[in-house]
């Protein structure tokens, strides 16, 4: 059974810093790519950043470049979300979700997704 538990989420002043961990367990970890979306209230959810299956690609959404770094460490299963410069407006519930194969930022490409970590930037 393929489980993706995210942790780290909390709430934090503007202009801090979080680091996100998503953790997969029932799969070949080292072949999937992975993805971070969320949601805020009565928004659809969106595309963050997604890596590669080796860790050698990343792409970002424009909100998050500069912001935000993607990495992985396939030794323990997990990709890690680390985020700077919060800003009231990252304030949402972050998924990670996974895909078997090459890395994108299609959120209807990724089939296994996590729970989700609520994230609060206050101002």
């Amino acid at each position: 059974q393929v489980q993706l538990v995210e942790s780290g989420g909390g709430l934090v002043q503007a202009g801090g810093s979080l680091r996100l961990s998503c953790a997969a367990s029932g799969l070949t970890f080292s072949s999937y790519a992975v993805g971070w979306f969320r949601q805020s209230p009565g928004k659809e959810r969106e595309f963050v950043a997604s890596i590669s299956s080796n860790g050698g690609r990343t792409y970002y959404a424009d909100s998050v470049k500069g912001r935000f770094t993607l990495s992985r460490d396939n030794a323990k299963n997990t990709v890690y979300l680390q985020m700077n410069s919060l800003k009231p407006e990252d304030t949402a519930i972050y998924y990670c979700a996974s895909r078997y194969g090459v890395v994108t930022w299609v959120q209807a490409d990724f089939f296994y997704w996590g729970q989700g970590t609520q994230v609060t930037v206050s101002s």
